[in-house]
C-alpha cells in the first residue's frame, strides 16, 4: 500500500496542473485515470485492504492518501472562489470525484468497447457536470 502511494505521488509531483481550476481539474482527472488503469491490481489492495491494516499503518497510508487527495482540493476550492465550480463541500466532492475516478479500475478491460482515451473524456465530462455551476 505504501509503495503505490508512494509512486502516485512522485508521478504527480512530477506532473504541472497550471492554469484555470477547470483546466486543472481536467488535468488531474486524466492524470489519475493514466496511472490508475494499469495498475488496476495495486489499486485494488490499495483501497480494499486499508481496513487490515494495523492503526498506525493506517495512519501512515491515510497520511499519503490526504496528500494526494489535497492536490483535487485545492483545484476545488479555487474553483469555488472564482465561480467556476458550485458545490457545496470541497472534502466530499473530493472524495467522490477520486472514487469515482478510481472505481473504473474493476470494470475496465484493454480490448473493450472503448479504449482507455474514449474512457478518459467521458469521466471528464462527467466530474465536469458534476461541478459545474
Amino acid at each position: 500500500l505504501e509503495n503505490h502511494m508512494t509512486q502516485l505521488l512522485e508521478a504527480i509531483d512530477g506532473q504541472t496542473f497550471q492554469g484555470t481550476p477547470i483546466e486543472r481539474l481536467e488535468a488531474l482527472t486524466r492524470f489519475h485515470i493514466s496511472f490508475h488503469l494499469p495498475r488496476s491490481d495495486a489499486v485494488f489492495l490499495s483501497y480494499m485492504e486499508l481496513r487490515n491494516l494495523t492503526p498506525d499503518n493506517f495512519t501512515k497510508i491515510e497520511a499519503l492518501r490526504h496528500s494526494y487527495e489535497d492536490a483535487f482540493e485545492q483545484t476545488l476550492i479555487d474553483g469555488v472562489a472564482d465561480g467556476s465550480f458550485a458545490i457545496s463541500d470541497t472534502r466530499i466532492t473530493t472524495l467522490s470525484i477520486i472514487a469515482q475516478l478510481t472505481g473504473i479500475t474493476n470494470w475496465y478491460k484493454d480490448g473493450g468497447r472503448l479504449d482507455a482515451p474514449a474512457i478518459a473524456e467521458i469521466y471528464w465530462e462527467l466530474v465536469r457536470k458534476s461541478v459545474s455551476p
